[in-house]
């Protein structure tokens, strides 16, 4: 078998057969296959595409080509959630522990932030003492114990796909839908779970711009997840706008204890009952509607709080700081950003608001730089809100009083304003099945 032949059959238009895609995804792993040849397949798959069975048969290769995860000895239905990543999205600090506590296990291994989007470890981590590492054995533990563990990633699964996104990064070719449904999949797949909920963003603050675009792919990855055994379903959520109103590590570990108290916004609240009600729902207990219902009360309750704070102590984390979030450190300055004109905000660039975020010290660049956990902003108007001229839109955090002058220019110029409200956009605009 020749690489040639292969890159000259998917430029062609031909279907590649489960040994070709097999025998490439081995090469790009052990390196036998020139960095130019892989970046040409994937340029060849990004104008040709692929077919379901050619997606699913990539993503398994990507799946097999590291570490898999064996959670035979957790007892009970194992249900995850992932997102394709967004601003403000910390849905699985409120989502893992509400799903936890009716004794469904959510055995989470989450990543880090890398650019606009933040990350739920870089989150967890902004939690004095909280340990994102944890042995197979005291993590399997602590599921069965618990309900719900959340660690970082630090198995190499799927390190085929950790080579293709450096050159598709490179080479123009991140945004083909087979690539990144195998990129996402092939490592979800990795990890041992009987049911799997995707939260799919749409809009300007992710990666896939348009409602179409984002059904497409979201089709795609349950396709892919069925053909694995999992139960699937994926929602189509809305990044026009961040969500919730806290931007950066600590400040939105702190709008989730709040809404596990009851007290979240309303938009963030929605996406999470919503994510947890189809996760409980797969899971066996109940219609979506009333696991919905069941979300709802575990907040009212507080059990849902309660299963975080066991989860926090059990992590090393210290319970003070959620017991009152006031606990947190706190950044050094603060800067106000006010509106230049009078009207309605009609337009948020979501990206943009992650950037400047990111600007501030709350993200990295590079996997290596370090990350001011106190630093972000606190939204004080999203679309739909009425703004008069010199009225603050937003607050902004840093341990560095020298990055607020680009940092406000960047959420300014990000900021559309207009004499005429905007046209109110759903939260969730559809479920894939």
């Amino acid at each position: 078998m020749r690489m040639y032949d292969i890159i000259k059959k998917k430029r062609d238009g031909g279907e590649l057969s489960t040994e070709e895609i097999k025998y490439f995804v081995q090469g790009v792993t052990d390196g036998s296959i020139p960095d130019y040849q892989t970046s040409a397949l994937c340029m060849a798959i990004y104008f040709k595409g692929m077919s379901v069975r050619e997606t699913c048969d990539f993503t398994f290769a990507v799946r097999d080509s590291g570490d898999k995860l064996n959670f035979s000895e957790i007892n009970g239905i194992r249900v995850d959630k992932h997102s394709t990543g967004g601003v403000g999205d910390k849905t699985s600090l409120v989502v893992a522990p509400v799903v936890a506590s009716f004794g469904v296990k959510v055995a989470k291994m989450s990543g880090r932030g890398l650019g606009h989007t933040g990350g739920t470890i870089d989150k967890l981590e902004a939690i004095t003492g909280f340990n994102t590492t944890l042995s197979d054995a005291d993590f399997i533990k602590q599921v069965n114990d618990l309900g719900f563990a959340i660690v970082g990633q630090s198995r190499q699964f799927a390190p085929a796909d950790k080579k293709l996104y450096a050159l598709r990064d490179v080479t123009a070719t991140v945004d083909s839908m087979p690539l990144i449904a195998a990129s996402i999949m092939g490592k979800k797949l990795a990890a041992d779970d009987d049911c799997i909920v995707l939260d799919v963003k749409t809009g300007s603050g992710s990666f896939m711009k348009t409602v179409n675009d984002s059904k497409a792919l979201a089709k795609l990855m349950v396709d892919i997840g069925k053909s694995a055994g999992k139960k699937m379903v994926a929602l189509i959520t809305n990044m026009d706008r961040p969500l919730g109103y806290a931007i950066g590590n600590a400040l939105e570990v702190i709008e989730a204890v709040e809404t596990l108290n009851g007290h979240g916004p309303e938009d963030f609240t929605e996406v999470c009952m919503t994510l947890a009600g189809h996760m409980l729902s797969l899971a066996g207990k109940g219609t979506v509607k009333d696991c919905i219902k069941m979300a709802r009360g575990a907040i009212a309750d507080g059990s849902a709080l309660a299963k975080f704070k066991e989860t926090v102590k059990a992590q090393g984390g210290d319970v003070k700081l959620i017991e009152d979030v006031n606990n947190f450190e706190k950044s050094k300055h603060t800067y106000e950003v006010k509106s230049v004109k009078r009207g309605y905000i009609c337009k948020m660039d979501t990206e943009a608001y992650g950037l400047a975020s990111l600007a501030l010290g709350a993200g990295r660049n590079t996997i290596e730089d370090k990350i001011d956990y106190s630093a972000g902003i606190i939204l004080k108007k999203k679309t739909g809100d009425s703004v008069e001229e010199g009225e603050v839109i937003a607050t902004l955090y840093s341990n560095n009083e020298s990055a607020f002058e680009k940092a406000a220019q960047m959420l300014i110029d990000a900021t559309e304003i207009q004499k005429k409200k905007p046209k109110e956009e759903p939260l969730v605009y559809c479920t894939v099945e």
